[in-house]
């Protein structure tokens, strides 16, 4: 068993994560304390956020836990084939970069807001917030169960009952900051953990390059050498998920996840609190280049990771060797050192800030879409402080929620819900959200098929995939009913879900309570177009 911390920064890693707890709570109560609640401010900060202010936190949004864990992961494991999820999170930013004056200038900022532009009543509401609470499960799950992972490695105590416990804690910490959290609180926290992150990446990929004579191309040699397949680890072919129709599966992979990642239920909140359409454009200029900084970071400490380690089973204490960049950084400086240990506490204070803002985030996005969307237009509550005070119950819920499931979950392999995100985004938002920003003719109908049908195409073929069954990185390796050949549900369900809300739109009757004209001269310019002045009568 591979314990990369020992006694020697236990205890400084314990106390610096105390006080990382201590000042964000007290951050947070300071930040809310004798502040009205009112949603505009609790969901989108009164849309005061500077351009600069609101990129580095879009940045920060990008930055999960599990992002920051399973980037130099692939790279480790993989080499070149690991580099595309890290491609594909820079593609998905260039994606959002597209949509996100338009967005902003619809003025609404929940997905349930941006579906009823051109589609009447409840339902629409209603249907976004089914969907971005299938989404947001699985993100929490996913980023609860890296934020265990990371803490109990970085404690010196790797085994599986210490990163459940770990696990729960961390969890229930998140929950008191999330019910106290407020959009501009939680930005606070991003605007922190992004320029850290940077530094920390930088430290300890040019500290892993200075053993090597800052010859990168020793390093890389060396990288290659421990890899699992040298001749190959420089080209494409490691992947081990594959199919029987590896091009076609990457492909789509390529494709899916670029779209699925950039209208994430968190991102389009962020975006939609932009002071305006060109406040907008603006900040995700700036994310988009953070987050290319942080993506050639990542993945230089993958392969620093991978020469560093070399030989060395990463995949020891968890199978897909999200601890890699944990194990490198501790393998750096002799074990006692003093230069060690602070290294470490760093590392510890920057997973924590990961945890805190991504989870929080994640949660906050879901309980404004649940409760916004989902309960305030249902006409179930009528009054806006009443809006704002079922939040946090809401909040609380979903935390509990997930880290129950996160907890029973823990001995089953869950990297599959990672593909079963971004394939459900890109097939029930993706389409309903480009057609309702940009064609006039969509209507209610049409909308209701998109999200519903690439929803449940998607869960359907998502049960009878590859990740499900029918092989040995499966949730079920002994069972085998995988008759859909593809890893990626979305090759299908996204074309599908354009389909369906094509011909939704073409058979249903157009909704007489929206205006077209008036809907787009306010997409276009975040302006309500003004009545025509009735001519003079002769």
């Amino acid at each position: 068993m591979i314990v990369p911390i020992g006694s020697d920064a236990r205890g400084p890693v314990i106390v610096a994560f105390l006080v990382c707890v201590g000042l964000s709570m007290l951050w947070l109560f300071t930040l809310s304390a004798g502040q009205e609640d009112h949603p505009e401010r609790l969901y989108i900060a009164d849309r005061s956020l500077s351009p600069v202010f609101n990129g580095v936190a879009l940045a920060g949004e990008w930055l999960s836990i599990a992002t920051l864990l399973t980037i130099p992961a692939t790279v480790t494991l993989y080499g070149y084939d690991g580099i595309s999820f890290g491609v594909q999170i820079m593609m998905s930013m260039g994606v959002m970069l597209l949509l996100a004056q338009r967005i902003r200038n619809s003025g609404r900022y929940t997905l349930g807001g941006l579906f009823s532009l051109r589609a009447s009543g409840a339902a629409p509401r209603i249907a976004a917030a089914v969907v971005t609470l299938v989404i947001a499960i699985p993100v929490l799950l996913i980023q609860l169960r890296a934020a265990g992972l990371s803490a109990a490695l970085l404690i010196g105590m790797s085994t599986p009952g210490a990163q459940v416990v770990c696990t729960v804690l961390m969890g229930v910490l998140v929950a008191c900051f999330a019910s106290v959290a407020d959009l501009r609180g939680i930005s606070v926290i991003q605007m922190v953990k992004v320029p850290l992150t940077i530094l920390v990446l930088a430290a300890i990929t040019l500290l892993a390059l200075a053993r090597f004579g800052w010859n990168p191309e020793r390093l890389l040699a060396s990288a290659a050498r421990g890899s699992s397949d040298p001749d190959r680890y420089m080209a494409p072919g490691m992947w081990v998920y594959t199919t029987s129709v590896a091009g076609l599966d990457r492909f789509g992979d390529n494709i899916v996840e670029v779209l699925g990642m950039a209208v994430l239920p968190p991102l389009v909140l962020r975006v939609a609190a932009s002071r305006s359409g060109r406040s907008a454009r603006r900040s995700m200029s700036i994310a988009a280049g953070l987050g290319g900084v942080i993506v050639f970071l990542l993945i230089a400490a993958g392969f620093a990771t991978a020469a560093m380690l070399e030989g060395l089973d990463v995949t020891a204490i968890d199978g897909n060797g999200q601890s890699a960049v944990i194990l490198m950084a501790a393998d750096l400086f002799p074990y006692g050192s003093t230069v060690r240990v602070v290294l470490i506490t760093v590392m510890a204070c920057v997973t924590f800030l990961a945890v805190l803002s991504t989870v929080t985030s994640a949660t906050f996005a879901a309980a404004v879409s649940t409760v916004h969307d989902g309960l305030a237009h249902g006409r179930r509550i009528d009054a806006e402080t009443k809006e704002a005070w079922l939040l946090r119950p809401v909040i609380i819920a979903l935390c509990v929620l997930a880290l129950t499931m996160s907890a029973a979950l823990h001995e089953f392999p869950i990297d599959f819900l990672i593909i079963i995100v971004v394939n459900l985004s890109a097939s029930a938002v993706f389409p309903a959200l480009v057609y309702s920003l940009f064609w006039r003719t969509f209507n209610r109908r049409g909308l209701l098929w998109s999200v519903y049908g690439g929803l449940l195409s998607c869960l359907a073929l998502t049960i009878a995939s590859p990740p499900i069954s029918g092989n040995s990185f499966a949730l079920f390796p002994d069972a085998d009913f995988n008759w859909y050949p593809l890893q990626t549900t979305g090759l299908i369900s996204v074309p599908a879900a354009f389909l369906l809300g094509w011909l939704g739109s073409r058979n249903g009757q157009g909704n007489s309570e929206h205006d077209s004209p008036h809907i787009e001269h306010l997409i276009l310019t975040g302006r309500e177009a003004e009545p025509k002045a009735e001519a003079p009568r002769e």
